[in-house]
């Protein structure tokens, strides 16, 4: 009898010629595999993903992702999102910094108080995160609500904020706020309490299709369905519905302490982006009342979604924004 290994390695269907291809293949997934490691620990916006992390501040419960190393930045989300919305931003500027993108109260997994959602106690939320955290000083960036909170931590800890990034909403209580595009529809910022809650209790996305759809320059190119699916579920646990209208009743107090702030404006550099469908140009007259130093942008063929809506032109410019 022949042993297998004095067979031909040469000839069809012989177990040497089996053999040594199946070594060779095992040899190529494992070289794959090694150069696909390499890159994902020389890259680090492949290699690390966002983490959820908590933090107890001010007597709230505050949910953030963080992701990145390097000089901080602070990133807060608008009305109808949550942190969710900045997970692009985040992989472009965690290669060269530590970024924090927190649930506001009330939103997202932070917890619900029942009251003080003024854009100013939620911007003390944040500047006792940044404080937990040992942060210093901070680079910021907001989009709708998240803008307001913003221009308050700004106002609040001017010395604290190295630089500053409003996008596309108003700013309550500077200039001619009352006529701002936003504010078209004004019934949705008096839309809160008993009622208003029980029409939207379990048809949460359908109250937010008219902003995802209406605001947008392109219904059909705004927040994606799957984004769509998220929020509306984050905001159908509950509590949730209750405490986002919550900070559209504080519009009033804001628009009082924002008028305060005003009165000393701030010198750092400060990027408005607006959708040229959306609060154009307003914002950034608003912006030119608060700071001396505003560079503004309006992103043309975009509505008020600006990081889903103009994703290639709203993200590279915050890169650059932010990295000087």
């Amino acid at each position: 009898m022949t042993s297998i290994t004095n067979r031909h390695p040469g000839m069809p269907g012989q177990p040497g010629r089996e053999f040594s291809g199946i070594a060779s293949r095992v040899r190529s997934v494992f070289a794959i595999l090694a150069a696909v490691l390499s890159m994902a620990a020389a890259s680090p916006a492949l290699a690390q993903a966002p983490q959820s992390k908590f933090a107890e501040v001010n007597g709230v419960r505050l949910h953030y992702l963080v992701a990145g190393s390097g000089d901080p930045i602070i990133l807060m989300h608008g009305y109808a999102e949550t942190s969710h919305m900045w997970l692009p931003l985040i992989k472009a500027l965690q290669k060269n910094h530590l970024v924090i993108a927190p649930d506001l109260r009330g939103f997202g997994e932070s917890s619900m108080p029942e009251t003080d959602y003024t854009k100013a106690q939620m911007a003390r939320d944040i500047h006792g995160l940044a404080e937990t955290l040992k942060l210093g000083r901070v680079r910021i960036v907001g989009h709708d609500i998240g803008l307001m909170v913003a221009y308050a931590y700004a106002a609040q800890y001017p010395n604290e904020v190295d630089r500053i990034a409003l996008m596309d909403a108003f700013l309550p209580g500077v200039g001619d706020w009352q006529s701002v595009w936003l504010l078209r529809d004004l019934w949705h910022f008096h839309f809160y309490g008993k009622t208003p809650l029980a029409l939207v209790e379990g048809r949460e996305r359908i109250y937010f299709e008219h902003f995802w759809n209406d605001f947008a320059a392109d219904p059909a190119h705004s927040i994606p369905e799957a984004d769509r699916v998220f929020y509306a579920k984050a905001y159908g646990k509950p509590g949730r519905m209750r405490a986002g209208f919550e900070v559209f009743h504080a519009f009033a107090q804001d628009a009082v302490d924002f008028a305060q702030f005003a009165k000393t404006p701030l010198t750092m550099p400060m990027l408005v982006l607006t959708g040229e469908k959306a609060s154009g140009q307003t914002l950034i007259t608003q912006a030119r009342l608060v700071n001396t130093n505003v560079e503004g942008v309006i992103v043309p063929n975009s509505g008020h979604w600006l990081m889903e809506e103009a994703t290639d032109q709203v993200v590279p410019k915050l890169v650059a924004f932010l990295n000087k």
